[in-house]
């Protein structure tokens, strides 16, 4: 029996301004304001709330409630950032009730990540990559009430580098891309494999049926379209292997798909034509390593790295242009500067600035993937996103600076 194993990412951004130095000379210390467009991310995040978040929610309580009794129960999972997590608190707290009725149910699982959604994977030195992951562990601990068991990084960025740190903070699995070029051409993204040298298992992506859910499910040029819950199922039914890898946006649902497209009325009906196919169950990443034995091994050294974004699978997305990798080395310099001045609200700040989706608007790619970084930006152009996020380090490093030479700008 094939195991189906839903995991969704929970993401929203702190979004910048449009800034210029002048805007700081009398900030009076609030820096979060200055830099970071609180009205937008507010409004953001109750649009998102009300087109998906409220409604796919209590899908999801249904179906586990509906199965709860039943010998194959519904089961799902997610990774919930820590901005997510604030603005949520701050804006929306009431939909974090809902996610705890999930935790409790059992019939949940909730998974390891960076608590700022950052690109410090990528850095040389782990040790910030470490207390981001430590510090989420500890919100779904003090929020949720669960400890995180698997490791999912940001945009599942992978290598052998990143497992060795996620197996060491204690983690039993990590998820990564089943991309063909890390699979060795005969390898199937549907079983458990190790990482190299490494007793953590580990799950990888079916991105072919995520991506008909994620991406191609409003696209009318498909030759599938429109696409049902049962076509859907019998394509899983159909499927070999152990488990089925099905990893998605949750914004998928009523944000990204509008709920128009009947994006929601698929979810409604999904599970019970799953549970029609006496071949399919339900699991959470936990339980798909529990149940399976890895079948092999898989190595990703660190100049491989892939993620699951555009169609190279790896960090071209956030890393791949000069602007890009210009403010990725003045983010991480300033880092040294942010810590020796041991400033809390500085630290916080600077956490802020690395969230991968600030490099996504950067991007400078063509055709159907520059597409995919345009819809998420606030920008009118990756050049103004690069601009503008120089200018917002640039004068966060004044401050910081001015700080430690005695001037207090907190």
């Amino acid at each position: 029996m094939a195991s189906v194993c839903f995991y969704f990412q929970v993401h929203q951004p702190n979004r910048l301004k449009w800034f210029w130095p002048d805007d700081g000379r009398d900030c009076k210390g609030d820096l979060e304001n200055l830099y970071f467009d609180k009205g937008l991310n507010e409004w953001t995040f109750r649009k998102v709330a009300k087109k998906c978040y409220w409604d796919t929610n209590r899908i999801m309580l249904e179906h586990i409630d509906r199965y709860k009794s039943e010998r194959r129960k519904f089961k799902v999972s997610y990774s919930i950032t820590g901005t997510w997590l604030d603005q949520c608190e701050r804006w929306e707290p009431d939909i974090l009730e809902t996610f705890k009725q999930m935790a409790e149910s059992g019939c949940a699982e909730f998974l390891g990540e960076t608590y700022y959604h950052c690109l410090s994977s990528l850095f040389l030195d782990k040790g910030e990559f470490v207390e981001e992951v430590k510090l989420h562990s500890q919100a779904m601990k003090d929020l949720l009430g669960v400890k995180p068991q698997v490791f999912r990084n940001t945009e599942l960025i992978y290598n052998d580098d990143i497992v060795k740190e996620a197996e060491k903070l204690g983690f039993k699995g990590i998820l990564a891309e089943g991309i063909e070029w890390i699979l060795d051409g005969w390898k199937s993204p549907n079983y458990v494999y190790n990482p190299a040298n490494s007793k953590m298992a580990l799950l990888l992506r079916n991105y072919k049926l995520s991506d008909d859910v994620g991406y191609r499910f409003s696209a009318r040029w498909w030759q599938e379209h429109p696409l049902t819950a049962d076509k859907y199922a019998s394509w899983l039914s159909a499927s070999p292997g152990d488990t089925l890898n099905l990893f998605m946006d949750y914004e998928t649902f009523g944000e990204h798909q509008w709920a128009e497209t009947g994006i929601l009325e698929f979810l409604k009906f999904l599970p019970g034509e799953i549970l029609k196919r006496e071949n399919l169950d339900f699991a959470t990443p936990s339980e798909v390593i529990k149940k399976n034995k890895p079948v092999g091994e898989i190595s990703v050294p660190w100049y491989m790295t892939a993620s699951w974004a555009d169609l190279e699978r790896d960090t071209s997305a956030w890393i791949g242009n000069h602007m890009q990798q210009l403010c990725f080395s003045e983010v991480q310099r300033l880092g040294w500067l942010v810590k020796k001045s041991k400033n809390q609200n500085f630290k916080r700040l600077w956490r802020m600035l690395l969230t991968s989706d600030h490099y996504h608007y950067m991007c400078t790619k063509g055709m159907g993937d520059q597409s995919v970084h345009e819809y998420f930006s606030h920008h009118g152009n990756a050049y103004d996103a690069a601009i503008n996020y120089l200018a917002v380090v640039s004068d966060f490093k004044e401050k910081v600076w001015s700080y430690l030479s005695g001037d207090d700008v907190r």
